[in-house]
């Protein structure tokens, strides 16, 4: 079990699946370094990577989880959350779209809300100096197509996994700020008030703390 910097023990770790060992994932987006693209940074363009993994003729649905256990947090924080993705399916493309329902070949998937409160995925934004931070993508193979609502608390969607997991799996990357060469502001894809939206009072400096401060930069519970 990996050492987290939060309090709180990632999903994978606390869901037993019935059969595990039988799925794996891989991504490109992720080095033989184990280090995650830039591309798919909130530092840079804020892609969803794509993503691989084995098919399992017996599931119903998929569910893939994002966290970082390094966040100065009580629990890891959330980058992204998406269930119902068919069981037919073989993996995920590329930049998906940021919103609740995904239509068309991921046949009404459902993003839930990142740590932000936002539908979609969030990349790692690690702030600077705070070392390297790990990226969880934690795969469940589940018996069943699920009935949350893309607001459902990430506990609520661990009750369901704990019943209905068949297998599970995870891969992780690595995202260090210091190691990124960041592209001047205009040349991102969102502003950096877009990125503080809804962050509470964080400081000037707190590039991915996650968690809102009080003024002396102390972290408030949520």
């Amino acid at each position: 079990m990996a050492e987290n910097s939060s309090g709180e023990a990632l999903v994978i770790q606390r869901v037993h699946p019935r059969e595990p060992g039988r799925l794996t994932l891989t991504s490109e987006a992720i080095g033989l370094d184990e280090r995650i693209g830039d591309a798919y940074s909130a530092y840079h363009d804020d892609m969803s990577p794509p993503l691989i993994w084995t098919g399992m003729p017996d599931a119903e649905s998929y569910c893939l989880i994002l966290e970082d256990p390094d966040a100065p947090t009580e629990r890891p924080f959330l980058h992204w959350v998406i269930w119902n993705i068919p069981g037919k399916a073989e993996g995920l493309p590329v930049n998906l779209p940021k919103d609740a329902r995904l239509e068309g070949a991921l046949g009404g998937a459902v993003q839930g809300l990142n740590g932000r409160g936002r539908p979609g995925y969030m990349g790692p934004r690690p702030p600077a100096g705070d070392g390297s931070h790990r990226y969880h993508f934690q795969l469940f193979a589940l018996d069943m197509r699920l009935t949350l609502p893309p607001g459902a608390p990430l506990e609520e969607l661990v009750q369901v996994l704990k019943a209905n997991a068949i297998a599970s799996c995870e891969l992780v990357g690595t995202y260090d700020a210091d190691a990124a060469s960041e592209r001047p502001t205009e040349e991102r894809s969102f502003s950096e008030a877009e990125l503080n939206a809804g962050r509470g009072g964080l400081d000037q400096d707190d590039v991915d703390r996650h968690a809102p401060h009080d003024p002396e930069g102390v972290v408030r519970p949520r």
